[in-house]
């Protein structure tokens, strides 16, 4: 899928690797940071204040490297994974999209099924929910949204392998760059530097990752 990215977004389909990265904490440091001078090192407060934590819902369009449509706030639930969604889609709501998820059950649940089938017009009995049809469980529900010929799909990496997930290399480069030394007054001051800091990759280093691995299993 990382591999025929470049060429699928020619034709128009956006092949998004997406995930949350959830606690991330708002801390201020109790007092600033000692700049090194000649002779001695930078000296950085060890001690810190709570003020909270955000989670963030991010996506990382494979093809071109940028992070679109990131959502921030206090929770991780069901209706914040399908609001996301539906906000990506609607940057290009004719488009086609394939979401590279995990296998959380927020990312196979009753109401992502049922986004799914109004955005790609989908006009079948969906079922109930543990009881029949396409919403009776989670497998049901994995087998409608991994369908090929939905213009809306999700592909899901093997249990245990997030690091197969192209997002999370991204979230690493958040933490290195933004949050591990980072000061934040408040969970505001928190979403701020967040999305500024965004915009900053998005315009100054954003590009495709170079992906090596090739599927094969390995040797043990």
């Amino acid at each position: 899928m990382y591999a025929k990215a470049p060429d699928l977004y020619k034709k128009g389909t956006h092949v998004v690797s997406t995930d949350e990265k959830t606690g991330i904490q708002a801390l201020e440091r109790k007092h600033p940071t000692r700049p090194m001078i000649s002779g001695r090192v930078e000296l950085r407060e060890f001690e810190y204040i709570r003020h909270g934590t955000q989670t963030l819902i991010a996506n990382f369009e494979v093809a071109t490297g940028r992070i679109i449509t990131p959502s921030i706030g206090p929770t991780r639930t069901e209706e914040d994974f399908v609001t996301h969604i539906e906000q990506t889609v609607a940057t290009d709501p004719d488009g086609e999209w394939i979401f590279v998820a995990d296998q959380l059950n927020t990312h196979k649940s009753e109401s992502l099924v049922r986004l799914v089938a109004r955005l790609c017009h989908i006009d079948v009995d969906l079922g109930v929910k543990g009881k029949c049809g396409i919403l009776q469980s989670m497998d049901t529900r994995a087998t409608f949204l991994q369908n090929p010929d939905h213009r809306i799909r999700f592909v899901y990496t093997p249990k245990h392998t997030s690091w197969l997930n192209q997002i999370e290399i991204w979230f690493s480069v958040l933490v290195r760059r933004l949050l591990k030394r980072g000061s934040f007054t408040s969970v505001e001051a928190l979403r701020e530097r967040i999305l500024a800091f965004i915009h900053y990759f998005n315009k100054t280093m954003a590009k495709p990752f170079r992906w090596t691995y090739a599927g094969r299993p390995l040797v043990v």
